[in-house]
């Protein structure tokens, strides 16, 4: 029978692919599966920063949309690497441009366990997270910090000089329906003696 005449897929056949195409992606794409896809935030995550213009920390808060589209396999050598590319973008109250985007990809090597987020922010930074988990792991973390070996990040000369990354960290949790993540930013700042907590944290459902 030629591809043209085949006949309809039953409801069980159709199940059955679903089932098999769910387990593969959860297989290769590990702990990263449940994110494939397009969300948005519904109360809206909280930003707490320093402000330049009024001199003082406030706590922002903001709405995201973000997509996470599969790809793979990547093939270093021996390493299989299974990603998912993303972009993100948040926004204050009625702004019609984002205050803050990212573009990057999120990385996992099924035989080691390492899973990565590799990402730019056009303000100068860019950022390689790292850590170790298991495949059907539904909540894990990703560090980095300056001038690691591995995880690392990378600034320009200004950022080095005024507010300088020094430590970076990622606490991502998933399940059917929605994600969420708790994220701290160490920052080497002229305003304060002590590094300062950048901190974001919010849960984004899917749409799509």
């Amino acid at each position: 029978m030629t591809l043209c005449n085949r006949e309809p897929l039953t409801y069980v056949e159709e199940r059955n692919l679903l089932s098999i195409k769910e387990h593969t992606v959860a297989n290769e794409w590990g702990p990263l599966a449940g994110l494939a896809g397009d969300w948005e935030s519904d109360r809206g995550g909280l930003d707490t920063a320093y402000s330049h213009s009024l001199g003082k920390v406030l706590e922002t808060p903001y709405q995201e949309r973000c997509t996470f589209k599969p790809f793979g396999p990547v093939d270093n050598g021996d390493q299989h690497l299974y990603g998912l590319d993303y972009k993100t973008a948040m926004w204050r109250g009625d702004e019609d441009n984002p205050f803050h985007t990212e573009v990057g990809y999120w990385l996992w090597d099924g035989a080691s366990g390492e899973a990565l987020r590799a990402f730019v922010v056009p303000r100068g930074i860019a950022v390689l997270a790292g850590g170790f988990n298991t495949e059907d792991a539904t909540e894990f973390t990703l560090r980095a910090a300056k001038d690691e070996p591995l995880y690392s990040i990378g600034e320009n000369q200004y950022l080095a000089k005024n507010a300088s990354s020094l430590r970076y960290e990622v606490t991502i949790s998933v399940d059917d329906t929605s994600w969420s993540y708790q994220e701290t930013t160490i920052l080497r700042m002229n305003e304060f003696v002590e590094p300062f907590p950048h901190t974001d944290h919010n849960t984004l459902r899917r749409v799509g």
